[in-house]
């Protein structure tokens, strides 16, 4: 007998490490066969993995009747017995296929954050793909392109159904699924929607043309090109002397090494600099950021379009997308903390836990410190900010403080300046004050920041 199909996930999902840490998962659902199949599956399965389960709907407001499928699809969270979030984003009807996924996402992303998901689920399979693939080949798309639809995306997104196909998730919907999907988006049959078209008339064509396993060689080639992306993936990293970095949303290198390398090959290695954060560089694009490294000075910002941002700071190249970055550090509300003998905060992508234990050696430039003292905050740099460094003389400004630990300028608004009491204490990784400093050994409060 062949393994039922939840078996064949729950092994693609072990063998692929899709969910690799306890948590939330948040699964999308727009109430079609895939969606509704997907959290089955995941009802299912999830508990094996640790998850706990929330489900999310996006009502576009593009279609008259959507208000009702909302409806039906939060009715469906509460038989399932899963906590239901509606995102009701009134689009309207001439919204074209790129903006709707994009707002989307945004939405799926907006409850993911306001509940604490680690996971954003989706129920891409693998008639998605082949469309995917066709769509780029189409359009032109580059050899990373085609490697179609990533299992693992950013921001925790995560597609556990793309080896399996649509007429296999209906089966096991029907025969062992007890609640029915809500509805088929008619969208998906209109030809004006190409990838409708895609999989109504030019795949059938395809098909008749070429055989029946047609969708089987569109997804080997699909495989190549994702082991041609994971290699170049893998070259940033390999290449010590480019120093790559990614953390917070954005990805840095250093501008060096890229002076050495002939034209291609440096466009070759930024475009893949640029996958790993999501941007997608065309041939002109990735021309105009390897001008920017080569020749721009330290401070200049370029941008390159779809809210991307390219930095160059202190001989690094660094990339990143606005709306993400200037919202990173938090609202630049005064957070305080401490009543509890240990405990963890998050401020924008920096992580701050404390607990209560003997003093060690104060450094100066350091993510671990020890303070004395109550009423420890933390809050964004203001004007005026100045503190007197550990082992120092007088007081320094915070923000050259800040400009001479080499963080780059689109960073410095939303760094994290610690205090206790009415002191500034802190500048995680750039200096540690004078102010509330224990001696060794003394039972003082251990402060640790890191960055998400």
């Amino acid at each position: 007998m062949a393994p039922d199909l939840a078996d064949r996930v729950a092994a693609h999902v072990a063998r692929t490490h899709l969910f690799p840490a306890r948590g939330t998962a948040l699964v999308a659902v727009s109430g079609g066969v895939d969606s509704v199949a997907l959290l089955g599956l995941m009802h299912e399965l999830g508990p094996g993995w640790n998850l706990d389960l929330a489900m999310a709907h996006v009502d576009h407001g593009i279609l008259p009747e959507s208000a009702d499928v909302a409806e039906a699809v939060l009715g469906l969270a509460y038989r399932v017995g899963v906590p239901g979030y509606l995102r009701s984003l009134n689009l309207g009807p001439g919204t074209s296929e790129t903006n709707a996924r994009a707002a989307r996402y945004r939405a799926l992303r907006s409850v993911a954050n306001e509940i604490g998901a680690r996971y954003i689920v989706t129920a891409h399979h693998a008639d998605d793909q082949v469309e995917t693939v066709l769509f780029r080949v189409i359009r032109g798309s580059g050899p990373a392109g085609l490697a179609g639809i990533a299992a693992l995306g950013h921001d925790g997104l995560v597609r556990p159904l793309l080896p399996f196909r649509k007429s296999e998730l209906r089966a096991w919907a029907a025969s062992r699924w007890n609640h029915p999907w809500v509805h088929e988006d008619e969208t998906n049959r209109t030809p004006k929607v190409d990838r409708s078209w895609i999989r109504h008339q030019l795949l059938p064509s395809l098909r008749v043309r070429f055989g029946e396993d047609v969708d089987d060689r569109v997804i080997a080639l699909s495989t190549q090109a994702e082991a041609n992306r994971a290699a170049w993936s893998s070259l940033l990293r390999e290449l010590r002397e480019l120093e790559f970095d990614a953390a917070g949303g954005a990805v840095e290198v250093a501008r060096a090494p890229l002076q050495k390398y002939d034209k291609e090959l440096c466009e070759a290695l930024l475009r893949a600099f640029a996958r790993e954060v999501g941007c997608v560089l065309g041939p002109a694009r990735a021309t105009r950021l390897r001008e920017a490294a080569l020749r721009a000075q330290s401070g200049r910002f370029v941008e390159l379009g779809h809210g991307w941002v390219a930095e160059i700071a202190f001989g690094r190249l660094r990339l990143f997308r606005r709306d993400r970055e200037t919202s990173s550090g938090g609202d630049g509300t005064r957070v305080e903390w401490g009543d509890e003998d240990r405990g963890t905060i998050r401020w924008g992508r920096w992580v701050i836990t404390w607990s209560r234990q003997p003093a060690g050696q104060l450094m100066r430039c350091s993510l671990t410190t020890w303070v004395v003292g109550s009423g420890a905050w933390v809050r964004r740099p203001e004007p005026g900010d100045r503190l007197n460094p550990l082992g120092g003389v007088g007081r320094r400004p915070v923000s050259r403080l800040l400009m001479e630990g080499r963080v780059p300028r689109s960073e410095r608004s939303a760094f994290p300046v610690v205090g206790c009491g009415g002191d500034i204490v802190w500048l995680p990784g750039i200096c540690r004050a004078e102010s509330a400093a224990p001696a060794p050994g003394q039972l003082a409060v251990r402060l640790d920041a890191s960055v998400r």
